[in-house]
């Protein structure tokens, strides 16, 4: 780990790069999005991976890489885990060594981040669960947009509220989208105008979703591992691909 206890996204890239070479920016993202990883952010929004985030982050690949288990499978083995956390903290804290056979069965001993949590972190619920955290006021707080525009995002689509008990609640997803768009915001941009980089998506996703089709269609762990692979490598290619011509098409109005 570095001096400052913590590393970037593209230092954890780095640092695990030899021992996975498959592994991409946009497959750490991903595994964040589907609930696997859960890292600090600093007030600007940067992940801060913390010695149990890399640690997390390396079970979880070993997991696709040897045994082909899709993430479901994974979430699965990985929530026992955090009950155990919550229920038994001495135990999570080092207070007391497991003897051999108690290792054998205890599901702590397969994974070498738990002992090492971050003191006051919550496992990150799974998609669907309950990762909706932010009120619409909270929402509107914490981005920095006034209400209506706020509204004028989901009126459009660019950010989705989930009902629990009567109250509507926005995850981190929805709040990095209305940061984007107060960013946007400054320059006169509106929700009208930011609804084609959802379509630009939309379009994009359903592209991969055909090379993909074939694969999930054989219903076993390694093509779904294989199609999920598949989809992280297209991601980061078109991310690559649409910030070059971007960058090509600006230099041309710009007479950079």
């Amino acid at each position: 780990m570095s001096a400052r206890a913590y590393l970037s996204i593209g230092e954890v890239l780095n640092l695990l790069k030899d021992e996975f070479p498959d592994i991409t920016i946009s497959k750490i993202r991903f595994l964040e999005s589907q609930g696997l990883l859960d890292p600090e952010r600093t007030p600007s929004g940067y992940r801060k991976f913390y010695e149990p985030d890399v640690e997390r982050l390396r079970w979880i690949l070993r997991q696709q890489k040897e045994h082909f288990l899709p993430l479901k499978v994974i979430r699965g083995r990985l929530e026992p885990v955090e009950e155990a956390m919550e229920e038994t903290p001495e135990e999570v804290l080092g207070a007391s060594e497991p003897g051999p056979a108690e290792a054998t069965v205890s599901p702590l001993s397969a994974m070498p981040w738990a002992p090492a949590r971050r003191r006051g972190r919550s496992a990150a619920p799974p998609p669907g669960v309950s990762d909706a955290s932010l009120t619409f006021d909270e929402l509107v707080e914490k981005s920095g947009l006034a209400d209506g525009a706020a509204r004028e995002l989901e009126r459009y689509g660019l950010i989705v509220g989930r009902t629990v008990a009567g109250t509507v609640y926005y995850d981190d997803d929805a709040l990095a989208v209305a940061r984007l768009a107060a960013g946007f915001g400054r320059f006169g941009v509106e929700a009208r105008h930011l609804r084609m980089y959802k379509t630009a998506a939309e379009r994009e996703a359903g592209f991969f979703e055909q090379i993909v089709t074939p694969l999930l269609k054989q219903r076993n762990p390694h093509s779904r591992h294989q199609a999920v692979s598949t989809v992280e490598e297209l991601s980061n290619l078109g991310e690559q691909l649409r910030d070059l011509m971007l960058r090509l098409t600006l230099r041309d109005i710009t007479g950079g």
